[in-house]
């Protein structure tokens, strides 16, 4: 083998050798593998960019509702808005105008009434008149005489003591008048709140309405007697506003609040609710029952709601601290209600919770989460898909 050839087979062996090694292939580092997802889990890669589109918040303490405080209602008459109609003076009562269920404005005429108190009162204010008439004339000559004593003193004829006498004798005059015209302003007055005139004997009077409503009450006939004044003939009543009454029992009375809302159905109008707002809490309780005396006053511009109907009265929502979960954390699916929950990094879980009332934007959680768990509340979606 010459040079050459030696040459030639040197630089095949290097070359040989060269591809050789280049040849040798380089073991990968393979990724570490997501763990397995198990059922009713999802499993994110934590350097998977969807893992950044999930965020998580932990569960907030909140007072929400978890039951109605209700009772018994019943519709009764806003007795601020009720009045009774009396007599004025003793008679007979000549002409009832109205009827039970009449509605009536103020002012307007209920019944009449024929009495010898009236007649009295006439005869009074006349008398008055003339013992004022009497009055001036008696001040009349008291003043002439006052007149003629003075005269007589400028001349020398009488002593002071006549001119001083006169005067006394015309300020009891004129003091006089004054209180008779008081008399008959008085006798005048009572005329007046009788509503009978000042010159007739024998007048009847007309018993007017206090206020506009309806007649809910009537205790008189025509032709019938009465001498008791402080006796109610009849009983009209405002229903434009009413009131209804419920007995709450003590234990849940610390729910109830002035001014608080309530809501009442009616055993007269199923499937409707009225609203009202509470005015009165009674003071005590009643020792026999345990319960707390609570009125609701109600609108009633059309009148449906009348005195005696039943009903029951929502007075106020129970509440308790209690776990809450944003609304859009929450999925209904196969007639289940869920979360997912974080578990751990990039592992969240399927979990079945019972969800009470919502309050704004958040869901009350009865069962089924801790208050140290971490749930999805963005990137729900991505979860469910998977």
């Amino acid at each position: 083998m010459n040079t050459i050839q030696l040459k030639a087979a040197i630089t095949a062996g290097l070359m040989t050798l060269a591809f050789a090694g280049c040849s040798e292939q380089k073991p990968i580092q393979q990724a570490k593998a997501a763990p397995e997802a198990k059922p009713g889990q999802a499993v994110i890669d934590a350097n998977s960019p969807q893992l950044q589109q999930i965020r998580t918040e932990s569960l907030e303490s909140s007072l929400v509702p978890v039951g109605n405080i209700a009772a018994p209602g019943k519709v009764e008459a806003n007795v601020n808005r009720q009045s009774h109609v009396v007599l004025p003076v003793a008679g007979r009562v000549s002409t009832v105008l109205v009827k039970i269920g009449d509605f009536v404005r103020q002012g307007q005429p209920v019944l009449t009434l024929e009495s010898a108190d009236i007649d009295v009162a006439v005869s009074s204010f006349q008398q008055a008149q003339a013992t004022v008439t009497q009055a001036k004339s008696a001040l009349a000559k008291a003043q002439m005489d006052l007149d003629r004593e003075k005269d007589l003193f400028e001349h020398g004829a009488v002593p002071q003591k006549e001119v001083l006498n006169a005067q006394a004798v015309t300020v009891q005059a004129q003091a006089a008048v004054e209180q008779m015209q008081a008399s008959v302003e008085q006798a005048r007055r009572r005329l007046q709140i009788l509503g009978v005139g000042t010159g007739t004997f024998g007048q009847r009077v007309a018993i007017h309405a206090p206020i506009s409503g309806k007649v809910l009450e009537m205790s008189v006939v025509n032709g019938e007697f009465r001498n008791d004044l402080s006796a109610p003939l009849m009983t009209i009543a405002d229903l434009s506003s009413v009131w209804v009454t419920s007995d709450v029992p003590e234990t849940a009375i610390r729910f109830v609040k002035l001014g608080e809302p309530v809501k009442i159905d009616l055993a007269a109008y199923p499937g409707e609710t009225f609203r009202g707002r509470v005015t009165l809490i009674g003071d005590t309780v009643d020792p026999q029952t345990r319960t707390v005396k609570v009125r609701a006053e109600l609108p009633n511009a059309d009148g449906r709601l009348k005195p005696e109907m039943f009903g029951n009265m929502q007075l106020a929502e129970q509440t308790e601290q209690r776990p809450t979960v944003p609304a859009s954390a929450v999925v209904a699916t196969d007639g289940k209600t869920l979360v997912w929950r974080e578990a751990s990094k990039g592992v969240f879980e399927k979990v079945a919770i019972a969800t009470g009332a919502q309050i704004g934007d958040r869901v009350a959680v009865l069962d089924g989460l801790k208050v140290t768990d971490r749930i999805v509340v963005d990137g729900v979606m991505l979860l469910t898909a998977r």
